[in-house]
């Protein structure tokens, strides 16, 4: 309405000066233009002149427009006059619809009109924007067309029917931000994602929001990187899928899957919806205010009612609503999920697909026409306030300041620039600043500016460019690494204050002992030679692995994994506080556990020397790596040996000699129990050979593997960073993998069988398209031959490659850098959610079409939940075995054996038995349990997110401390500007920009590739209207003297020249790596091509003054100049 209002001050202010011939024609043009965009715009939604309102006449009536709402099978409530009043118009798209439906009568008036207002949605609904299920009406009364009209009006889990969703329409999906005024973001099932470019159609969301979007005609698709190919690997349906790809948060402390998988781009990964703001959560009990009700899932009595275990995982599917979770009609249930509608947009995504493949080479285009559901990174967005624009303000401002006497107007804005540049400026208002900031402003102490300060995001009006927030908390300088800790934790909303009195009130005594009656109802494992294999520096022991041979040649290989459901009790506030926390994150330096560390590092751990529970499983191997038998259950056991890595890659590499003279107990783990060296010696080797059959098998069967630097960073003895290495993955740690992969494997099968419709899986689909083929781009640009086409192939490419490149392991880093780029993160899902789509269920780089989390439970809450599901799933099969007669644990079982029987299975004695197992084991119905997988999708993120964020911190304080940091770096892009490079030591990309450097000549021979740089001294920063935008020579390159590689720079320049004495005075009195000292410059002029070896400088940028980051200079040095 205000926008309207002010474009009918400006038409009469044009209508005022019409003896001004100029202005009078640009007003002309002006309203030409108007109109003729928004015909256009009337057009691409389909809405004709009649409809719009654009000659000044109503076509549509309220009458008519109920009848056609009907038509569509939505009920219209009206709402009141007062909200009608309150509901403002939406961003970007508010103006061409107001211009739509608007005549200059509606202008003038104070509230738009009812009528109008049901035209707009009408034509939202046939276009197939949107449309609201009947169920929600009472969401669409309170929020009047609030999901168009009112701010962005941000609504979470509604409910919504796409049932004329059509190629040209919005999607729903999640926000994913690439850069600073444009956006990439995804459409499930959709091969590739969206580009939306520019600010105004990005419609003020922010990265996380799930918004709506309108697809633009093909004409407007941009061009595509990389070869025109369609990916034509799988059929159209799975053509469509997005690839998942696990990322393990900290390489020290995780097993299994996260060892195989490469690092991802964060931005990638699905925001989950539902979480709870910061404040809520630390102001409330997480037992209380836990967003997941645990419900039981149960089968019902085929005698009583015809529903099959499909039909009650529909209920567990949608059997609550929206907003309180509450159970949902099942007649409601059914109309909400009919398989019809189901088909009609998986045709539309089908048919998006279709086009997508069949112009490989565009890449689709769009605009957000909603925000649906708010990010909750707008809860916590940390930056520095711009206190040196707000006194510049105040300065131009002293004039009338001195009028009104008064220096701080009551609308004055500072403000905040995030350290995170995806995010726009945010504006606080002055007057509402906290004291101790205000104070600050008025004394004058410019020094708040170096403060880290976590602010909100409230609001973003439609005639502001930018959001208006307040302060939430104030951290401290930029330039210390605690604030910087305080405020990775508090952006990602980690909880790690001590556990609450109340949760610890859930532990058993100590000392504890083991129960009696756990001993008498588990299987007693305590005779067998078991052991761990982890971290030497772990403190939870999660697993541990036995093995025997068998009389028949086979193995039993033991898998044992802590019990921690046996402690985390459903329904208690342990187990409201694991489930918030949803997984342990590690920092480097400090570890924030999900539970206590009575559970997770004493009893509940698998330590050595002491006996402990367990939940077993022992696969039977034989020497081709087949599964041929299997037993799972509840154990007792006792490890006998604590190793580390480096022990059990000693052992594999015969380096570990106990009876040698040489041989110190004291630099090895004590051996417990009646167990000797060589017991464990021989049992680790047997694990081993069995090890590389399975490793060998799976990538047969097409696994993939991305084997990507990992950095370590070395601190001295009182925590100080002063290295940078890299981590090197050994035959210990696959060997473990292999185990822990093929437990998870197992355990997802297991549950499917017994629990179809509530199993927590983890899916890994198929890579993006968009970034796959700038991968096979790079390849074929550098003579490299790569195969596409599926997992097993990609990683049989990189071998090749690998070997290929034996000679220059520097390049194979940089393909296995660009190779993981097209991979996501994998993610949780329930399995009724994805009942109708089972070929989306696999893990493509694991090649296995089941696959979950077990193994970890003392660091996941994902693993307990599966492990809650085993026991339902033993105890059903145990009933059962007994009702029909048959030895419990023998060999056919219909569930935990290798073969499956679907009739015992599905027979009314076994869904008996599946019924009341759940009830016992607190098996969740579909619709708790996909919420705590959105939940644990988010929390992994988070994890991860914090973990990368450590490790750029303590990178950027190394150089911080040392100055500058020598490298070896390869040049992967060049042209006229810049060049893109590979920094060897940091495993990461950068550029260099060298155009418009003060006393540096590019010369760019586009024809051969080639670059040649010199230093020009007379070359002036001069450019036409605009003189000083020419950079110093010192921040493009670190200029050493050949004779003492003193820095030299530029006479004219004496502060320069003194700064760069320092650093390189300073680079002697730092710590220096001995591949540093190795490291040499190059000469100008400097002649270079792609995958040239180049060395640079690193230093510290940021901290005080803004986000952490590391500069990049060319380290050169020169006769001339």
């Amino acid at each position: 309405m205000k926008a309207s209002v002010e474009g009918s001050m400006l038409a009469e202010r044009f209508d005022d000066a019409e003896k001004d011939k100029k202005k009078k024609r640009r007003s002309n043009r002006r309203t030409k233009q108007n109109l003729q965009s928004a015909s256009e715009v009337n057009e691409a939604v389909g809405v004709s002149p009649e409809c719009s309102g654009i000659n000044g006449t109503d076509s549509l009536t309220s009458g008519s427009v109920g009848n056609s709402m009907k038509q569509l099978g939505v009920i219209v409530l009206p709402p009141n006059e007062q909200e009608l009043s309150e509901a403002p118009s939406v961003g970007s798209i508010s103006m061409p619809l107001n211009d739509r439906v608007g005549h200059r009568e509606l202008i003038k008036r104070k509230t738009l009109s009812l009528a109008v207002k049901l035209v707009l949605l009408v034509v939202l609904v046939a276009r197939g924007i949107i449309l609201v299920h009947t169920g929600l009406l009472r969401l669409l009364r309170r929020h009047w067309i609030g999901m168009m009209f009112s701010k962005l009006s941000f609504m979470s889990m509604l409910t919504i029917d796409l049932r004329f969703l059509h190629l040209s329409d919005s999607y729903f999906y999640y926000w994913v931000f690439s850069g600073c005024g444009w956006a990439y973001c995804r459409i499930d099932g959709v091969p590739t994602d969206i580009l939306i470019g520019g600010v105004p159609a990005q419609n003020r969301a922010v990265e996380g929001d799930v918004v709506a979007i309108k697809i633009d005609p093909l004409s407007w698709w941009t061009k595509m990187k990389g070869p025109n190919v369609a990916n034509s690997n799988t059929a159209v349906l799975e053509d469509c899928n997005l690839l998942v790809q696990d990322n393990a948060v900290n390489d020290n402390n995780f097993k299994g899957e996260d060892k195989i998988n490469a690092d991802q781009d964060s931005s990638n990964c699905r925001s989950s919806s539902g979480q709870k703001n910061v404040e809520s959560c630390q102001n409330s009990s997480p037992y209380r205010s836990n967003p997941f009700p645990e419900k039981r899932y149960i089968y019902e009595d085929s005698n009583t009612t015809q529903a099959s275990p499909n039909h009650l995982s529909l209920i567990g599917l949608t059997g609550r609503d929206s907003n309180n979770r509450l159970p949902c009609d099942e007649s409601a249930s059914s109309k909400i999920n009919s398989g019809s509608e189901q088909s009609e947009v998986m045709n539309a995504v089908e048919n998006m697909c279709l086009l997508v493949n069949s112009f490989p080479s565009k890449r689709p285009t769009g605009r957000v026409v909603a925000v649906l559901e708010r990010s909750p990174r707008r809860e916590c967005i940390v930056g520095h306030l711009n206190v040196k624009q707000l006194i510049f303000s105040r300065d131009i401002n002293k004039k009338d300041a001195r009028k009104n006497k008064n220096l701080v107007s009551e609308h004055e804005y500072i403000q905040l620039t995030p350290i995170d540049p995806k995010f726009p400026n945010i504006m606080l208002l002055v007057r509402d600043l906290p004291e101790s900031i205000n104070g600050r402003l008025k004394s004058g102490d410019a020094a708040i500016e170096m403060d880290l300060v976590a602010v909100q995001i409230d609001d973003w009006f439609e005639e502001s460019p930018f959001p208006e927030g307040h302060i939430l908390q104030i951290f401290g300088r930029g330039s210390e690494i605690q604030p910087q800790l305080d405020a990775i934790l508090f952006q990602n909303d980690i909880r790690y204050s001590e556990f609450p009195a109340i949760v610890l009130s859930c532990l058993p005594q100590v000392p504890w002992e083991l129960p009696l009656k756990e001993l008498q109802s588990r299987a007693d494992l305590r005779n067998l030679c078991i052991f761990t294999i982890d971290p030497s520096t772990a403190t939870d022991l999660d697993d541990a692995l036995s093995i025997e041979k068998l009389r028949n040649g086979n193995y039993r290989v033991g898998i044992h994994i802590a019990d921690a459901s046996y402690f985390v009790l459903p329904d208690t506030h342990l187990n409201g506080d694991a489930q918030f926390r949803s997984t342990s994150v590690y920092m480097l330096q400090k570890k924030i556990p999900m539970l206590p560390a009575l559970v997770s590092e004493n009893i509940g751990s698998l330590n050595p020397g002491v006996d402990r529970l367990a939940f077993s499983m022992f696969l039977d191997v034989n020497v081709n790596g087949d599964v041929v038998d299997r037993w799972i259950g509840r154990t007792v056991i006792q490890s006998c040996c604590k190793l580390s890595y480096e022990h059990a890659q000693d052992i594999i590499d015969n380096a570990f000699d106990f009876e040698s003279s040489s041989f110190h107990e004291d630099d090895y783990p004590k051996v417990h129990g009646h167990f000797e060296w060589p017991d464990v010696i021989t049992s680790l080797k047997s694990l081993y050979e069995i090890s590389k059959v399975l490793k060998y098998k799976r990538f047969s069967r097409g696994a993939l593997h991305l084997d990507n630097p990992k950095i370590v960073i070395l601190f001295d003895e009182n925590g100080i960073p002063y290295d940078i290495s890299f981590s090197e993955q050994k035959e210990s740690n696959f060997l473990i993998e292999e185990y822990m992969l093929l437990a998870n494997t197992t355990a997802a099968e297991v549950i499917c069988r017994a629990y179809p419709e509530v199993a927590l899986l983890r899916r890994h689909p198929e890579p993006n398209m968009r970034k796959l083929r700038e991968f096979t781009a790079f390849c074929q640009k550098h003579g490299l031959n790569l195969d596409t086409s599926s997992s097993g192939h990609i990683h049989q490419s990189l071998e090749q490659l690998k070997e290929k490149l034996k000679d220059d392991p520097v390049l194979n880093d940089i393909l296995i850098s660009y190779a993981t780029k097209p991979m996501q993160l994998a993610s949780y899902f329930c399995s009724s959610y994805l009942k109708n789509n089972e070929q989306e269920w696999g893990h493509y780089a694991l090649a296995v079409p089941l696959y979950t989390h077990f193994t970890s439970p003392l660091r996941r809450y994902s693993d307990i939940v599966v492990h809650r599901t085993l026991l339902a799933t033993i105890e059903a099969e145990n009933i059962y075995m007994k009702q029909i007669g048959k030895e419990v644990g023998g060999k056919n079982r219909c569930f935990t054996g290798i073969n499956f029987d679907k009739n015992a299975a599905e027979s009314v004695e076994c869904r008996k038995a599946l019924s009341a197992a759940a009830l016992k084991h607190s098996v969740l119905s579909a619709g708790a349990l996909a919420d705590i997988a959105d939940h644990c999708n988010e929390r992994e993120k988070a994890c991860r997110n914090v973990k990368d964020a450590c490790d750029r911190l303590y990178i950027w304080f190394l150089l911080k401390q040392q100055k500058v940091l020598l490298s070896e770096a390869r040049i992967l892009g060049l042209g006229p500007k810049f060049m893109s490079i590979y920094i060897q030591k940091l495993a990461v990309e950068r550029r260099v920009y060298y155009d418009e450097v003060e006393g540096l000549t590019a010369e760019w021979l586009e024809a051969t590739s080639t670059l040649v740089l010199s230093i020009s001294p007379n070359k002036r920063a001069f450019r036409r209207g605009n003189n000083n935008k020419w950079k110093p020579l010192s921040e493009a390159v670190l200029l050493a003297c050949p004779n003492d590689l003193k820095v030299k720079v530029d006479n004219c320049n004496k502060n320069e020249e003194m700064k760069e004495d320092s650093i390189a005075s300073d680079m002697n009195k730092q710590h220096v790596s001995r591949s540093d000292t190795e490291i040499e410059p190059l000469f100008f002029p400097l002649t270079v091509q792609p995958l040239s070896k180049i060395p640079v400088a690193l230093h510290a940028v940021g901290g005080d003054a803004g986000p952490l980051d590391f500069g990049v200079r060319l380290y050169m040095s020169s006769y001339f100049g």
